[in-house]
């Protein structure tokens, strides 16, 4: 993974909580069960070793896909940015032009996407069709059902 992942401070700062608790708390607990499973008898046999190596081969790719990520993020300072056009972590206010409803969305990375939190991932097809666009422009997208929705973005803010 070496694309870049733009990610707030705030995400930067949970992701490296997530693999501190992960080496620190997470790989020990893993450990000792193994230990413990290989203490009861034949390791041909022992599904709760079997499964306990599983475990932890799983915490493992976890961690060097979070090392990974964090490798590769760049953290962007909200103060910087630009609210001429629709980018990562700018608020954008768009109204749908068949329906008339307005809806606001923050365009986040892929980590930070949170529908529920009005937060769209730029790798969405609504983050990706605003990606851009300026207060005025109407966006094209289209859906994954291949249906084209226009969007006319209202306003842009951080």
């Amino acid at each position: 993974m070496t694309e870049v992942m733009y990610v707030s401070k705030e995400t930067f700062e949970k992701m490296q909580e997530e693999l501190q608790r992960m080496k620190t708390i997470d790989r020990p607990a893993a450990s000792k069960a193994i230990a413990e499973a290989r203490e009861k008898g034949d390791l041909k046999e022992n599904a709760e070793y079997d499964a306990a190596k599983e475990a932890q081969g799983i915490l493992e790719a976890k961690m060097a896909l979070l090392e990974s990520q964090i490798a590769t993020a760049r953290i962007l300072d909200e103060s910087m940015i630009d609210t001429s056009k629709a980018s990562v972590l700018t608020k954008v206010t768009i109204k749908n032009l068949a329906t008339k409803k307005t809806y606001t969305y923050q365009l986040v990375g892929e980590k930070e996407a949170d529908v529920k939190q009005n937060k769209i991932s730029v790798a969405a097809p609504i983050g990706q069709g605003l990606l851009g666009k300026k207060v005025g422009d109407v966006a094209e997208i289209l859906t994954p059902t291949g249906k084209t929705m226009q969007f006319e973005v209202q306003n842009i803010s951080v």
